[in-house]
């Protein structure tokens, strides 16, 4: 009997069901023992208690495109990891016993950068571990893409395009504020398909004066509007010098609800322009998966599989040039994939008139 059980962590996205599903279908076809799947029941939090279900064809029929998790999620931060529970027991030492119990021959984590950290632990802790890189903000060192970024792109998109006929109409300039608190993947590739006149990135501090001469020299131009496609981490090259001491004490003084807020506020002062913020948030992690995240969760799920039955354990599995991968799992975690300021795809938006606000 091969015993695996299955998990999502950290925060959900679209095509995390049809990558489980990858999994499941892979092994369960390919198998020449009898399969037993455990579902852990929001995340890491159902692996410490042995909250789980036995998981079986009916489970993935028709989730192909359903985002979300039919397992249910929750953050299990690792820099906590070793704080006891409420009730005093150790978080590591439980996901252990509830291993072990099961009898399981693998575990099968889908998640991002804190959750494959704390997979790799269960790893060097001797768990056989795979797992699949899971987050919008395509941030994961060691693959070239994640699933869910592609689903989320769309969306971020999708927004901007609809804050074009509104920005005209009013004349006004708009900040549309999408996900990406350290890296800029996202609001990178949705400010570019979305047409933004600005683009600002936690990768590159930008300049006050740099912004508001991008939106005056529009104005000189004949343009009504001007589109800024913000990263909610995005910083500015003051608040990029302040110690990381200092920057957290601006924050807890902080007047506005996100720097986009203040960046407006700033705008709106030195301009007289109306300036308007618009906050897609957690509608880009949700909703139906893009037809190319639903072909790329599944081909990972399957490449999973394919290491399960191989009995080849302590990898993530990973994208590059094109290829699926293996990673270890102990080249991943506690990195993150940024973007180089200098990238191609930096150079070839700058190119085109897009500015970073440098």
């Amino acid at each position: 009997m091969l015993r695996i059980g299955m998990l999502t962590s950290g925060g959900d996205c679209q095509a995390l069901n049809a990558a489980m599903r990858g999994v499941y279908r892979s092994v369960v076809l390919n198998s020449t023992e009898p399969v037993e799947f455990y579902g852990f029941i929001d995340g890491y939090r159902g692996l410490m208690k042995g909250d789980f279900k036995i998981l079986n064809d009916e489970d993935f029929q028709n989730i192909l495109t359903v985002g979300g998790t039919i397992l249910g999620t929750s953050r299990t931060p690792f820099k906590l990891i070793h704080e006891p529970l409420p009730d005093g027991t150790d978080k590591v030492e439980d996901m252990k016993q509830t291993y072990y119990k099961l009898r399981l021959n693998c575990l099968v984590m889908l998640g991002g950068n804190g959750s494959t950290k704390t997979a790799n632990l269960l790893s060097e802790e001797g768990l056989n571990v795979i797992t699949l890189p899971k987050t919008i903000d395509n941030d994961l060192y060691g693959t070239d893409m994640t699933f869910g970024f592609q689903s989320a792109v769309d969306i971020a998109t999708r927004c901007i395009d609809e804050i074009h006929t509104t920005a005209n109409s009013h004349g006004r300039v708009f900040i549309v504020e999408i996900m990406g608190h350290k890296v800029g993947w996202l609001p990178l590739n949705a400010g570019i398909a979305g047409g933004a006149d600005i683009i600002l990135l936690p990768e590159i501090p930008y300049n006050l004066e740099k912004v508001v001469d991008v939106i005056e020299e529009r104005d000189k131009e004949g343009h009504r509007f001007t589109i800024i496609a913000m990263a909610e981490g995005a910083i500015s090259d003051k608040d990029a010098k302040l110690s990381k001491k200092d920057y957290m004490k601006k924050l807890s003084k902080y007047a506005f609800p996100s720097p986009s807020y203040e960046l407006a506020d700033q705008i709106t002062k030195k301009t007289g322009r109306e300036v308007r913020v618009t906050v897609p948030g957690h509608i880009q992690r949700g909703g139906t998966p893009v037809a190319y995240d639903r072909v790329f969760a599944t081909r990972l799920g399957a490449e999973a599989g394919k290491l399960i039955l191989k009995k080849q354990y302590g990898f993530m599995v990973g994208y590059k040039n094109r290829e699926m991968i293996k990673v270890p799992l102990k080249d991943v975690a506690g990195k993150l994939k940024t973007l180089d300021p200098d990238a191609r795809i930096i150079q070839e938006a700058k190119a085109i008139g897009i500015s970073f606000g440098i």
